[in-house]
């Protein structure tokens, strides 16, 4: 036989008769009123805290809002710019182009994702701008250049050209068509 101050934790029914007399053993240390008070307490830091988050909720709303429409004139100044910008990586490859620059290429936007810019170049220009790429690369400042867009022996436009690096290594440009000035 277990002596009294010893049980077999084992057995569930003993167990659940040592826990149960526990809990009621803690539970009259605590005064009623005291749980009320506990129990209020804690119901009004809940409140508190919904409250809050609705703010929260209300302020990311606001943010949401916000960055919605600078996305939007962000969108439309550089998509619907008057001038064609570029995004080439170290290779001269079109990483991303806005759509005049896609009007000036004679190519839809989304075919000239991934083709080198110097494809469009007249074979006339192709130094001039492998000179002017070299030098973005090299002098970490703003270039420019003059050069001729075209392909298949066909000149399409005279632009102009300025361009940078970023710190990702990526080349933005910028091409003004300046074919009606050069005529």
């Amino acid at each position: 036989m277990i002596p009294e101050d010893e049980f077999d934790f084992k057995d569930p029914g003993t167990l659940r008769k040592k826990a149960e007399e526990k809990l009621i053993k803690n539970q009259k240390i605590k005064s009623a009123p005291t749980e009320e008070a506990d129990v209020k307490k804690l119901l009004h830091e809940l409140h508190v805290h919904q409250i809050e988050l609705e703010m929260q909720n209300e302020e990311l709303h606001l943010a949401y809002d916000s960055v919605e429409a600078t996305l939007k004139k962000l969108t439309m100044l550089y998509d619907l710019a008057p001038i064609g910008f570029f995004i080439l990586n170290e290779n001269s490859g079109i990483v991303e182009l806005n759509f005049t620059g896609a009007e000036m290429l004679g190519e839809p936007r989304f075919s000239l994702v991934d083709s080198n810019f110097r494809l469009f170049l007249s074979q006339d220009s192709l130094e001039m701008f492998n000179r002017f790429f070299d030098l973005l690369y090299t002098s970490n400042s703003k270039e420019s250049c003059h050069i001729r867009l075209g392909y298949d022996q066909e000149l399409v436009r005279s632009v102009y050209v300025e361009g940078v690096v970023d710190d990702d290594k990526k080349c933005l440009l910028s091409v003004v068509d300046i074919s009606r000035f050069s005529k």
